[in-house]
């Protein structure tokens, strides 16, 4: 089914479980482990392959936590090999599936997306032959399991794959700890069971991970973050004195992170030669200054902090509704609010940061001093401590709203291109 593509012994069970005689009587298949490692490409492929051979005319469901992630991540790359092997693939956008003929079979496959308690309600009343979960750890337990509730058809299958995760959350703790109780085939995966992978690509995601996330996405181990945020910044690598740092600049960005009680912080940023510098910083603390300012008085302070410079965009803080129809009033700055996922952006942080493409100029005293402090929350998953936050905050802002998707690095790490 899969052509000349050369498959590892995982990615082969991954994809024929079905038909083998000693695991196809399992209702379900679990896929977990590193990034790239494979598992994703050729379950999908064994996915299709298993509904096209054993059904007829039958609803299937196929779910990632957004249908443009799921459409990224898993059925572009799916689609085009399933043409190549004279599948005939037609794809209703306005409906959200996509049905799939060959030699007088006709499937339709519903596409959907899990992201929040709401998203069970969609899938509803549904009945399928099977559904496939793509990143299933990073949905709702609600939807997850109204999906497989929807698998009322004689013979359906579950087929589930994610990356490690903290091991509280609810998919580790019900069905990858005990798969046997689900009736489930259990698949670890490992860079190394993906064949198309060269030393070169695996040494480079060795270099861009560390701490939870090099635990997580390299080693594929389900860890709890603990300790220091961001344990790979360190000041002799990452800050420069103020007498070495560029004395031009391609382009600017200002990120933003509102305070009214909490401090107030932005970062004016500047791109010279593939990396981005903090030039200079606005942080102002009501608490320690005794006082607190209006929103005219902050926006006084970034147009200080701007200088005859021309800004490409502000990206403040979503929360902040005030300060952000304050600078689109003066209609002088554009201005957009943030995206706002704290875990994605810390990663992503993390590795541009190890990648040498954040800087910082020895001026910049609150971010560096917070570098130091921002710490986990260890009594709660995956979740920072609210306090020394609000520089680390403004950055991860910058780098989640602009910086990820000047450099394209969504679509590097997911790797939807060549995935297998």
């Amino acid at each position: 089914m899969a052509g000349a593509y050369v498959f590892s012994e995982k990615q082969q069970l991954a994809c024929r479980w079905w038909i083998m005689d000693e695991y196809k009587n399992y209702d379900a298949v679990i896929c977990d482990g590193a990034v790239r490692s494979g598992k994703t490409f050729s379950m999908s492929i064994g996915f299709i392959s298993w509904a096209m051979t054993c059904f007829n005319n039958c609803n299937f469901a196929i779910c990632g936590k957004t249908i443009r992630s799921l459409k990224r991540n898993v059925l572009d790359d799916l689609i085009n090999k399933f043409r190549g092997l004279g599948f005939l693939c037609i794809e209703k956008v306005t409906g959200n599936y996509i049905d799939i003929k060959m030699k007088g079979i006709k499937n339709r496959f519903y596409l959907f997306g899990g992201k929040d308690e709401g998203s069970a309600s969609l899938i509803q009343g549904l009945t399928i032959a099977g559904v496939f979960f793509d990143e299933a750890a990073l949905m709702p337990q609600s939807f997850f399991e109204q999906a497989i509730a929807r698998c009322s058809v004689s013979d359906s299958k579950i087929w589930i794959n994610c990356n490690p995760q903290n091991p509280s959350n609810w998919l580790y703790r019900e069905w990858i700890k005990n798969p046997e109780s689900k009736n489930a085939l259990y698949i670890h995966f490992t860079m190394d069971d993906n064949p198309s992978l060269s030393e070169k690509i695996k040494q480079r995601y060795e270099m861009l991970f560390k701490g939870v996330f090099y635990k997580r996405y390299v080693k594929g181990i389900w860890t709890a973050a603990e300790g220091q945020i961001y344990s790979v910044f360190s000041e002799e690598k990452y800050v420069i004195p103020k007498n070495l740092m560029p004395e031009s600049y391609e382009k600017y960005v200002i990120s933003c992170d509102y305070g009214t009680v909490n401090p107030f912080s932005m970062g004016l940023w500047g791109k010279n030669s593939g990396k981005w510098y903090r030039i200079s910083e606005y942080y102002f603390d009501s608490k320690k200054e005794g006082n607190s300012r209006t929103d005219e008085e902050h926006y006084k302070a970034l147009c200080e902090l701007a200088g005859n410079r021309n800004i490409e965009m502000i990206i403040c803080d979503p929360s902040a509704a005030s300060f952000i129809e304050c600078v689109r009033r003066k209609g002088v700055f554009k201005v957009i609010p943030a995206k706002n996922d704290v875990l994605t952006g810390i990663r992503r942080v993390s590795s541009f940061i190890q990648q040498g493409k954040l800087l910082f100029s020895s001026e910049c005293k609150d971010i560096i001093r917070e570098f130091s402090l921002y710490a986990w929350d260890e009594s709660k998953n995956d979740t920072p401590l609210k306090k020394n936050d609000h520089a680390m905050d403004d950055m991860r802002y910058f780098v989640n709203s602009y910086l990820a998707f000047e450099e394209n690095e969504d679509s590097f790490f997911v790797g939807s291109v060549g995935r297998r």
